[in-house]
């Protein structure tokens, strides 16, 4: 039997019956960022882009992209999230390079895990910031987005033993 769950009889696409799993507490960890010139760091900081707060609109997208997910992801279940929250800090080695690190913690108690609601949260929230900041330069880049970890259910515990620093 194969580990892809996602998959019939077939070989075709399908949801996964979760109606048999136990409701657990659920929570799972992301990770993204974004690379910047110092211009856009400077505007940022300073809170001077005409289009408004970068890093609350971000943010705000980032919710909604987490509390959207099975709108994205043709397999997701929709899921009654319970939290979502996400975070910023800035790693700068002033003039070389500026980056904002993006993580995003969602919640829910259910019977499936909030994983790719957590990597949806943490990409939209990153794309939002290319939004808000791409007439000053299209060059920045989005960096690896990954789990750091979740928590709860039938698999278990996970948690990135490492980071990409590292």
């Amino acid at each position: 039997m194969s580990e892809l769950t996602h998959f019939n009889e077939q070989g075709r696409a399908k949801m996964v019956d979760i109606s048999e799993k136990v409701v657990t507490s659920r929570k799972a960890v992301a990770h993204s960022s974004i690379k910047l010139n110092q211009e856009i760091y400077t505007k940022i900081i300073e809170g001077s882009f005409k289009k408004g707060d970068v890093l609350a609109v971000a943010q705000v997208a980032g919710v909604m992209a987490a509390k959207n997910t099975a709108n994205w992801i043709p397999m997701c279940h929709p899921l009654q999230l319970t939290g979502v929250d996400i975070s910023f800090e800035w790693k700068t080695n002033e003039p070389e390079y500026y980056e904002l690190h993006i993580e995003a913690t969602v919640k829910t108690t259910g019977k499936t895990g909030v994983e790719m609601e957590a990597l949806t949260a943490a990409s939209a929230t990153a794309l939002t910031v290319y939004d808000m900041c791409k007439a000053v330069d299209k060059g920045m880049i989005i960096g690896e987005t990954f789990l750091m970890q979740k928590s709860g259910g039938k698999s278990g515990d996970f948690s990135r033993s490492k980071t990409l620093d590292d």
